[in-house]
C-alpha cells in the first residue's frame, strides 16, 4: 500500500461508494460479474476474482477493477487520456497542463452526449476521464444495439465458453450488444475528434497511435476506444475511490524513483467539479474521503436516451462504411497458404514489410496497424480482408506467449482495420503524417537509407478515395504481381 492510506479503505462511505459502482449494497449482490485487484508491482490485476473477495481486496490495498460485464446491463465507457510516448512523466509531474489540453475534448464529450440527452457518471482518473452509463438489457436500445452488433464465429464460440472466476459464458445478445456498442462509441468519436481537434493543441486520435514531437515529447489525446475490439470477457476498468496505482505499476517508464516521490492518487467523480479542483481532491486521501460523504457513484441508467444516439449512428455516413466492410469475410484458415501466405511483399515500402515479418509486436502497435492499413488500401485491398491478413499474422506462432489467452485475434484485426479505414474513408484522416519525415519522427521507419517513398503510396490512396476506386482490385488478383502505383 502506498504510505499515508493504510487505512483509507475502512471507511463506510468509501466503502458504500465502491458497492454503489458495482451495483449492489453487499460484495454478494451486486452486478459486476468479477472483480481484478493489483498491487504496486502490478501483480494479478487482470486476473479475475470473485466479487466475495472485496474485502480482501480491500484489506489489501489493492487498485481495484469491476468488469465492464455486467448482468443486468450494457456497461458504456468512453475513455479519454493523456499519452506521451517520450515522457510518460508528463501526466503526473504537470498534471494541470495534462488536463487543460484535454479540456476541448472534454467539454465537446459533455456537449455531444446532451446532444443525445445522454448524462454520464464523469470519472477523473491519474491521466485523463471515463465519461460512464448503463443500457439495461430489458430495454428497446440494448435489443437495438444486439441487433446493430457483428460477431465473428470465433469470438461466439469464445463467448459461449464458461469464462473465469464463475464459469459463466457471455450470453449471445449481450455479446452482440457490445459489438453494436462499439460501433455507436467510434460514431461517437468521429464527431469528438472532428470538434475538439481543431481547439486543441496536441493531436486528438482514436486510439493510442503514434504521432509527430512536439516540445514536451510524442504527446497526445487518445480516445481510447480499445476496449471495445476485445471480448467483453476480458476488459474491466477501475473503480471510483479506488486508489491508483498505475504510476507505480509502471514504473519501469517512469524516471528514475519517481514513483517513490509521487502522492498517493485516487480515481474520483467530478460530481460538479471543474477538473483541476478534482485534481487537486484526487491526491488528498482526506479530501477523498469527504468526496465519498456526498457524491454519487451510481451508474446512471440511459436507456430512453440511447436510441436517439442509435438512430443518428444508421444515419450516418459512417454506418455506411461498417456497412460496406462487413461486406466481405475473411478467408477461412485452411484457405490461408493459397490467399493471404502469398500476399506479394515486393510492391511494398520497407517499412511495411517489416511490420508483417515482426508483428511480435510491431502489429500489435495501433500505428503498426495503421501503417498496414494505409499501404494496403492504396495496393486495392479490401479492408475486411486487410483484417484477415493481420488476422493471420495474429493466429500464427510468432512467440506470442499468453498474449492471445482469452482474446479473439480476428475481432482485434476487424476493430483495428475498421477504425482506421473508417476514419479515411469518411474524411476524418486526410494523411497528413502519411509521409517519410513522419514515419521517422514518429519512430516508424526501420531503415536508415531506405529507397522508399510513402509519397507514392499516398497519393495513389487519395485518388481511390477520389475517384470511388477503394477495394477495387477483384480478391482472386490480390496474389499476382502488383501493378506499378
Amino acid at each position: 500500500m502506498v504510505s499515508g492510506v493504510k487505512n483509507y479503505y475502512t471507511n463506510p462511505e468509501v466503502r458504500a461508494r465502491i458497492l454503489e459502482f458495482l451495483g449492489g449494497d453487499s460484495p454478494a449482490n451486486v452486478t459486476a460479474v468479477y472483480l481484478t485487484g493489483g498491487d504496486r508491482a502490478g501483480a494479478h490485476y487482470r486476473s479475475p476474482r470473485l466479487t466475495t473477495e472485496l474485502p480482501a481486496l480491500l484489506e489489501n490495498g489493492l487498485d481495484i477493477g469491476r468488469s465492464l460485464w455486467d448482468r443486468e446491463a450494457l456497461i458504456a465507457d468512453l475513455d479519454v487520456e493523456y499519452v506521451n510516448f517520450d515522457r510518460p512523466d508528463e501526466a503526473y509531474l504537470s498534471p494541470e497542463r495534462v488536463f487543460d489540453l484535454q479540456l476541448p475534448v472534454e467539454q465537446s464529450i459533455v456537449a455531444i452526449l446532451k446532444d443525445y440527452d445522454i448524462l454520464p457518471l464523469h470519472l477523473l482518473s491519474g491521466r485523463g476521464h471515463h465519461f460512464v452509463w448503463q443500457v439495461h438489457r430489458l430495454s428497446r436500445a440494448f435489443k437495438q444495439l444486439a441487433k446493430l452488433g457483428r460477431v465473428t464465429p470465433s469470438l461466439q464460440q469464445l463467448y459461449s465458453q464458461p469464462h473465469r472466476p464463475n464459469g459463466e459464458p457471455v450470453a449471445a445478445e449481450m455479446g452482440a450488444a457490445f459489438a453494436g456498442l462499439g460501433l455507436l462509441m467510434e460514431y461517437l468519436a468521429h464527431r469528438i475528434k472532428e470538434e475538439a481537434a481543431p481547439r486543441c493543441d496536441i493531436p486528438v486520435e482514436l486510439t493510442a497511435v503514434e504521432v509527430g514531437p512536439t516540445q514536451r515529447g510524442r504527446e497526445m489525446i487518445s480516445l481510447d476506444l480499445s476496449e471495445y475490439g476485445d471480448p467483453l470477457s476480458t476488459r474491466t476498468f477501475r473503480i471510483p475511490f479506488s486508489i491508483y496505482l498505475k504510476p507505480w505499476q509502471q514504473r519501469d517508464l517512469l524516471s528514475k524513483n519517481l514513483a517513490e516521490k509521487l502522492p498517493p492518487f485516487f480515481l474520483v467523480p467530478l460530481s460538479g467539479m471543474e477538473s483541476r479542483q478534482g485534481i487537486q481532491i484526487m491526491r488528498d486521501p482526506d479530501c477523498v474521503i469527504d468526496l465519498a460523504g456526498r457524491a454519487s457513484t451510481r451508474i446512471p441508467d440511459q436507456s430512453d436516451s440511447m436510441p436517439h444516439l442509435i438512430a443518428a449512428y444508421r444515419e450516418s455516413v459512417l454506418a455506411g462504411f461498417h456497412d460496406w466492410f462487413y461486406s466481405e469475410e475473411h478467408r477461412t484458415p485452411e484457405e490461408w497458404p493459397e490467399t493471404y501466405d502469398r500476399t506479394p511483399l515486393e510492391p511494398m515500402p520497407h517499412c511495411a514489410r517489416h511490420i508483417l515479418e515482426h508483428p511480435n509486436d510491431l502489429l500489435l502497435r495501433p500505428g503498426g496497424i495503421e501503417r498496414i492499413v494505409r499501404v494496403m488500401l492504396s495496393l486495392g485491398w479490401h479492408p475486411r480482408h486487410l483484417a484477415g491478413l493481420i488476422r493471420s499474422k495474429f493466429e500464427r506462432n510468432h512467440a506470442w506467449g499468453e498474449q492471445w489467452t482469452g482474446y479473439d485475434p480476428a475481432t482485434r484485426a476487424d476493430f483495428y482495420t475498421r477504425i482506421f479505414t473508417g476514419l479515411f474513408v469518411t474524411g476524418h484522416d486526410d494523411l497528413v503524417d502519411f509521409n517519410c519525415q513522419s514515419a521517422k519522427e514518429e519512430k516508424g521507419c526501420f531503415l536508415s537509407d531506405c529507397p522508399d517513398n510513402l509519397e507514392r503510396f499516398k497519393k495513389s490512396l487519395l485518388q481511390r478515395r477520389q475517384y470511388e476506386r477503394l477495394a477495387c482490385r477483384p480478391f482472386n488478383r490480390l496474389f499476382l504481381p502488383e501493378e506499378h502505383l
